[in-house]
């Protein structure tokens, strides 16, 4: 486990008229990615409290808009404007997926339910169930939750696989409350470096915003 607390700045993406959770988020896979030069599955909860008996369903973070972000971010031919832009797209389509989630529109617990239908009627799971790519959709190297507070309080949770990371986070005002989580037994984790990189990325995020000719504090 590792507890960070983010001291440079909490909320600073309302500035920019962004959302503090898709910002965090996007932060989140710009320094998985300069980790390890890839994106991977990452779950996000989301809360399904608007429906009778509703609990979770998953905010896959990892997209394509954000995919391209990352791997321009730290390409030197690339103009702040183009990054700038590529940012912007990501956070909103990580506000778009989240919205979808949160009335009941994404695809896990769906598919969750067809599967366990299956299992109750005694039929054949059908082949989704058993192909690989289904597999890697749910292999979650990023397990993450915001769990928001008013209380200066730090939660935290494990990985969901072997070689994955848990990352809780509660932000505040004028900083972030980080718990990351890996385990000792997987030598391709690092949890120590995971928590530095999500702090460079928040960082230089704010720095690209602060560089580019549309972004004013």
């Amino acid at each position: 486990m590792r507890v960070m607390v983010f001291g440079h700045f909490g909320k600073v993406s309302k500035a920019h008229k962004m959302s503090p959770d898709a910002f965090i988020q996007i932060s989140l896979q710009l320094a998985y990615y300069r980790m390890y030069q890839r994106c991977c599955a990452t779950y996000e909860s989301a809360s399904l409290r608007m429906f009778r008996l509703g609990r979770t369903d998953t905010i896959r973070s990892a997209s394509v808009a954000s995919a391209a972000f990352v791997r321009a971010f730290d390409d030197p031919s690339k103009q702040n404007t183009e990054k700038v832009d590529l940012m912007e797209k990501a956070v909103k389509a990580h506000r778009s997926y989240t919205n979808m989630a949160i009335s009941g529109q994404a695809i896990d617990r769906h598919l969750l339910g067809l599967k366990m239908q299956a299992g109750t009627e005694k039929i054949s799971i059908p082949d989704l169930f058993t192909d690989t790519a289904y597999a890697k959709a749910l292999h979650f190297q990023l397990s993450t939750s915001q769990v928001p507070s008013k209380t200066d309080c730090v939660m935290c949770f494990g990985p969901v696989v072997p070689d994955g990371y848990g990352v809780c986070y509660n932000p505040m005002d004028d900083h972030i409350n980080f718990a990351v989580s890996s385990f000792n037994t997987c030598e391709q984790t690092n949890t120590a470096h995971l928590a530095q990189a999500v702090e460079n990325a928040l960082l230089d995020m704010r720095t690209l915003l602060e560089q580019s000719p549309r972004a004013k504090l």
